[in-house]
């Protein structure tokens, strides 16, 4: 683009002002968290029966993030492994969409949800 056409469309006198000197973008911290909530949706797969959607809270300063995750897994399952793939997802999903470093992923494992296992015996045994 050439430098005749930055002009057109601006008013008389109306000074041009770089991009990086026009002010800053901040996002906020429901943002985050709703892109946080996806992202352990999505590292999760599906998800038990009954178990609520994972749900996320986070603090924003400056460009770096602390975000804390809760969800409902199945069990029996690897939960370290479970909670670690919603963490890596977690930070790669927010510094992909937001730009912005994450410094903590807190995962709250909030309810199991017993599997049912075929053959299985039912209530007590004594």
């Amino acid at each position: 683009m050439d430098d005749s056409r930055l002009g057109e469309g601006r008013r008389p006198g109306a000074v041009l002002v770089a991009p990086a000197e026009r002010g800053a973008t901040r996002i906020a911290g429901r943002a985050v968290a709703k892109i946080a909530s996806q992202a352990a949706r999505e590292a999760l797969g599906t998800l038990p029966p009954a178990a609520l959607p994972p749900h996320a809270v986070a603090v924003v300063q400056h460009d770096t993030a602390r975000v804390r995750v809760g969800l409902e897994l199945d069990y029996p399952a690897d939960i370290g492994a479970r909670c670690a793939a919603v963490r890596r997802r977690v930070v790669q999903r927010v510094q992909a969409l937001a730009g912005m470093d994450v410094a903590e992923v807190a995962v709250l494992v909030e309810r199991l949800h017993l599997a049912h296992v075929p053959g299985a015996a039912q209530g007590r045994i004594r």
